[in-house]
């Protein structure tokens, strides 16, 4: 039977809420007079606030039970708009809550936190107001840009990955980085290198990431490619030129040659055009050296408020061992190893653990164990090789630690846990596994570790209940 389609119409509605991807969401109902009987439709709508009126085109509305839109008119402002951002900007790469108020940015993501915990059954009274930051502009010390298909380089669309919006400037990114950028995107159009077409898997240049430091001041700038720049030369010599010409602060320029037709895993090859491979970074006072591929926290303000969040509720002392479960390259664990008599750590990086092994020694810091392991092995063999520590803290990624890991944890038996979190969803998912071993959440702070979007960091302290008791 053929599937009818019926006609677009345009319709005005007003936004509900804005969901946990950063949508404006609309449950609008069909008129029964237009002999729909009252079937509703999802609309999810880009770049809104709660409260916003707008005018939205919807194809063959319906017969669809959901759309994702961008809307055609801003009718009237909702009552956290920003009217200090244009409207007319349809897109946002990467920061869908830009057009929110910054107060009510934080209410968001602090109901988010509570939201997930409440559905896990635990005490929202526990969660503490979001810590926010002072300015919320120009935070990020990373940023990945990708060349499109036609010419941009910027950021995806909101809900639509192929598509890249040219990026003009960024709430998010220092101005050395746009500054970078409009060299790079320049020297690109007079070479009329083609950007990657995931489709065809045609094109040359993938990506630009840029890093620097608040402190040292150092700049890196990384070009991924699908050949190497043994192909071009004189570009790539000139590109040399143009970067060093302007920015005396880079230490470090390479191209990352990777032909695969997948997203980058590991790379064919890395030419390093200028300086070296690394760049050095401070955070908590402590030193780092970060190459392209290291995780390091990119809002290094709010970062050193976690550090200093995860400090206050270990409350270590020079008595204590202490584990750091997905350790990285030690952003918790030097901070932890100052404060502590021992301290282990965990991650099944093995270049992560090199550089953390690295950063402890460039640090002066000699009461530091690293084990490159996935996480429920390395707990039964730290356990029986190194012994049963005071505290346990775990810095997962967004996927969370899982219900395996967690239960290990859980077997483990440290009297404390600080669980540091990127994720309220899968924190909470996680917490619930702790229960059942005697774990009380005792206090959650959340933290905007990165305004504009989505995203929220959490830390948490557990402890075992008979143990606050004793």
């Amino acid at each position: 039977m053929k599937k009818e389609i019926y006609p677009t119409e345009v319709l005005d509605v007003t936004i509900d809420r804005i969901d946990s991807r950063g949508y404006g969401y609309v449950r609008y109902i069909h008129p029964p007079e237009r002999g729909s009987n009252g079937k509703h439709l999802n609309l999810y709508i880009t770049n809104v606030v709660p409260g916003d009126v707008v005018r939205v085109t919807v194809e063959n509305a319906k017969g669809r039970g959901k759309a994702l839109l961008e809307y055609d008119e801003l009718l009237k402002a909702g009552p956290t708009r920003n009217l200090a951002v244009p409207t007319d900007e349809a897109v946002s790469g990467g920061t869908p809550l830009q057009y929110m108020n910054y107060d009510a940015q934080l209410a968001y993501k602090e109901d988010m936190v509570k939201g997930y915990l409440a559905e896990a059954g635990f005490d929202t009274e526990l969660v503490k107001p979001i810590i926010g930051m002072d300015k919320p502009e120009r935070y990020r010390n990373k940023m990945e840009l990708t060349f499109g298909a036609t010419g941009e380089l910027g950021m995806h669309q909101q809900g639509n990955f192929r598509r890249v919006i040219d990026l003009q400037d960024s709430i998010l990114a220092p101005e050395v980085m746009t500054e970078v950028k409009h060299v790079v995107g320049q020297w690109q159009k007079d070479y009329k290198f083609p950007g990657y077409h995931k489709d065809s898997q045609t094109g040359l240049l993938r990506n630009l990431m840029m890093r620097t430091s608040f402190v040292t001041g150092e700049l890196m700038v990384v070009l991924y490619a699908r050949k190497g720049p043994q192909e071009f030369p004189e570009a790539a010599a000139d590109l040399v030129e143009r970067l060093t010409k302007q920015f005396d602060q880079l230490v470090s320029l390479q191209w990352v040659e990777y032909a695969s037709s997948n997203e980058r895993i590991e790379a064919e090859a890395t030419h390093i055009l200028h300086g070296r491979d690394y760049i050095n970074d401070e955070l908590n006072g402590f030193k780092y050296r970060v190459w392209p591929e290291t995780f390091f926290q990119a809002n290094p303000v709010q970062a050193e408020k976690l550090v200093e969040l995860a400090l206050e509720m270990a409350d270590v002392n020079q008595e204590m061992r202490v584990l750091d479960l997905f350790c990285g390259v030690g952003t918790f664990s030097l901070p932890l190893a100052a404060n502590s008599k021992e301290l282990a750590g965990i991650e099944i990086v093995d270049m992560s653990i090199q550089s953390a092994i690295r950063n402890a020694k460039d640090n002066g810091l000699d009461n530091t164990y690293f084990m490159t392991s996935d996480a429920r092995k390395g707990l039964i063999e730290l356990k029986d090789t190194w012994g049963l520590p005071d505290l346990l803290l775990l810095d997962p990624p967004r996927s969370g630690a899982g219900g395996k890991v967690m239960r290990s944890i859980g077997r483990f038996g440290t009297d404390k846990i600080v669980y540091v979190s990127c994720a309220p969803k899968s924190l909470a998912d996680d917490l619930v596994w702790l229960r059942e071993f005697g774990y009380e959440l005792v206090t959650v702070q959340p933290v905007d570790q990165f305004p504009h979007t989505t995203h929220v960091e959490t830390v948490v302290l557990m402890e075992k209940v008979q143990t606050r008791i004793a």
